[in-house]
């Protein structure tokens, strides 16, 4: 096991109701002016967003708001964002929604008190310092951003996908998460988001450090449960006691404690957000194509983590490991198109995926080698998406 610090600076309400308590929430944290980050009309149309303002305008929080987020989100709304920040002078952001809410409203937080271009912190220019404080009101459990210190933001100029992590800048101060404003949401989102908090999992799993028993426990355990209250949820959309499990799942997978101790990989994320950049695809839908074929490549090279893997999360029973490893990505394709989710570029609609181009942007971005489990560079990553193509 690896040195670690391990911070969760930010304060969970879960439950029926809790976001009423936005406006006290402010209050106590001295914020005077709030901008609301929100994407489409659903939390118009719901209701959330009157209950939201009521809440602030009972704490005698001034507000201004921020629509038309939209998924895979781009640089054009951070900089309004930014913009009508400094004009309103407001002290702090309110983030109504999932992972691209959110992520666009971390990318303004930082972008607000910094003389430059915000794009240098995800460009790996600059270094985030001083950032405006942020709330959530999480709607869509998927991304697990109501919990972590990242954001991933689309810059339309070449359609750079890049992520940007911070250790406490940019981890939200609160998040309330109530099961009962997911119940509505449609199928494929429901499932593309189980998708990504697995994966979020699996990316600190599959990692070269050793002796990590604790970790490896807590990431398994974890991603049993999403997959035993998966169905539940898929079946019953209003199921509350399983909406409320994969939704505590999804903060739990990125707020940090399945990496501690451990290198981490990440080559699936990346290779997905080119997928997702060039296509526009739904991540998460994305992924459940990506990290298959993933699994299989690295499997033939390194199968012992796969087999453990997949003895301890899918109960595989085979004793080799190699065959072991194989029925395991067997099993993690089976599970996601049971939950409704493509397995293939085809299936995700991408009828011919333009390999060179995705490679060639993906090392542009990332370097000539990426990953931590095995390390990846562009023909193993253009044989991966080859095998996710099939």
């Amino acid at each position: 096991m690896d040195n670690f610090t391990f911070c969760t600076p930010t304060r969970y309400l879960f439950g029926r109701g809790v976001e009423n308590e936005v406006g006290r929430l402010c209050k106590n944290a001295e914020w005077k002016n709030v901008m609301i980050v929100y994407g489409g009309g659903s939390a118009v149309k719901s209701g959330l967003l009157d209950r939201v303002t009521a809440s602030l305008d009972a704490e005698g929080i001034s507000h201004i708001s921020l629509g038309g987020v939209k998924p895979n989100p781009t640089d054009d709304l951070v900089y309004e964002g930014i913009d009508r920040c400094r004009r309103s002078g407001a002290d702090a952001l309110l983030a109504v929604g999932g992972g691209s809410v959110i992520d666009t409203a971390k990318a303004i937080a930082c972008g607000v008190p910094y003389d430059g271009d915000f794009w240098d912190f995800f460009a790996g220019k600059a270094v985030v310092g001083p950032a405006l404080p942020l709330g959530v009101v999480l709607t869509i459990p998927a991304a697990g951003s109501e919990g972590s210190g990242n954001s991933v933001i689309t810059r339309l100029d070449g359609l750079l996908k890049l992520s940007l992590r911070t250790d406490t800048a940019l981890r939200p101060k609160f998040a309330c998460l109530n099961p009962e404003l997911t119940f509505t949401l449609p199928p494929y989102q429901t499932a593309s988001g189980i998708a990504d908090m697995m994966v979020h999992i699996m990316e600190r799993y599959f990692s070269p450090t050793e002796d990590v028993e604790v970790t490896d426990r807590l990431a398994e355990g974890l991603l049993k449960a999403i997959i035993a209250e998966a169905p539940k949820v898929m079946a019953c959309p209003d199921d509350y006691q399983a909406r409320a499990n994969i939704m505590w799942s999804g903060t739990l997978a990125h707020n940090g404690i399945c990496g501690c101790g451990r290198r981490e990989d990440w080559a699936s994320h990346f290779m997905e957000h080119e997928l997702s950049a060039i296509y526009g695809v739904t991540h998460g839908a994305g992924l459940a194509v990506i990290v298959p074929a993933w699994l299989e490549y690295v499997s033939r090279i390194k199968p012992a983590k796969v087999a453990q893997f997949g003895r301890r999360v899918f109960d595989v029973n085979e004793h080799d490991d190699t065959a072991a490893a194989t029925e395991t990505v067997c099993c993690l394709r089976g599970f996601f198109s049971s939950i409704g989710l493509p397995v293939t570029m085809k299936a995700l609609g991408i009828e011919a995926p333009d390999f060179n181009l995705l490679v060639s942007k993906l090392h542009e971005n990332k370097g000539p080698q990426i990953g931590g489990y095995i390390t990846l560079g562009k023909e193993d990553t253009e044989a991966i998406y080859r095998l996710a193509a099939e």
